[in-house]
């Protein structure tokens, strides 16, 4: 724990070699992490777990304006940050179903017929994720760290320094709060 935030020290003090160094510290939990995110996606899913990380890593090299106190804060800027790669991906996997550079015909009748998607689209989750974030920012908070990150209660209660209770409180509201957003139906006030 202390290496971690010596580390985090030397990152916020401008030391480039830090953030190398805290992620290749962390890297197994951060697989583990990243491994847990891709569970849920297909199985033709293009990205991987280390792809994931290794992506999180370059975005993170370039967080130069936020200052990381400590390993609360380094998990939350990776959840934030694959949250928002596995947005981009969808983006442009969505994109690409929508006529992109590989663009082909399709018969009337299969175009009339196809086949449902029963899977998260994580562009609507995000907007309803950051919507919730407007009106509560812990709970969403608590949202990405559970189901971005893949952590149990009481590590997402370690990770925000409230207790296992309020956690799943939290959980439990922002799971309604979203689930209800993602159907079209106004989701309640805060």
């Amino acid at each position: 724990m202390g290496d971690v935030t010596r580390l985090l020290e030397r990152w916020n003090d401008g030391d480039a070699e830090a953030l190398g160094a805290l992620v290749t510290e962390l890297y197994a939990e951060l697989r583990r992490l990243a491994g847990g995110l891709m569970h849920e996606e297909r199985g033709d899913h293009t990205l991987q777990a280390t792809a994931l990380v290794h992506e999180a890593y370059l975005r993170l090299t370039d967080v130069t304006n936020m200052r990381i106190e400590n390993r609360r804060h380094f998990y939350g800027a990776a959840a934030t940050a694959m949250r928002r790669i596995l947005v981009e991906h969808a983006r442009s996997r969505q994109a690409g179903k929508r006529g992109g550079p590989d663009a082909k015909r399709v018969p009337l009748d299969e175009a009339l017929h196809p086949a449902i998607d029963l899977r998260l689209d994580f562009e609507r989750l995000d907007e309803a994720v950051d919507a919730l974030a407007a009106f509560a920012p812990e709970k969403a908070k608590v949202v990405e760290l559970r189901y971005f990150v893949g952590l149990s209660i009481e590590e997402t209660a370690d990770m925000l320094d409230l207790s296992p209770a309020t956690v799943k409180r939290h959980w439990a509201f922002a799971r309604a709060w979203l689930f209800r957003a993602l159907d079209g139906q106004p989701p309640e006030g805060i």
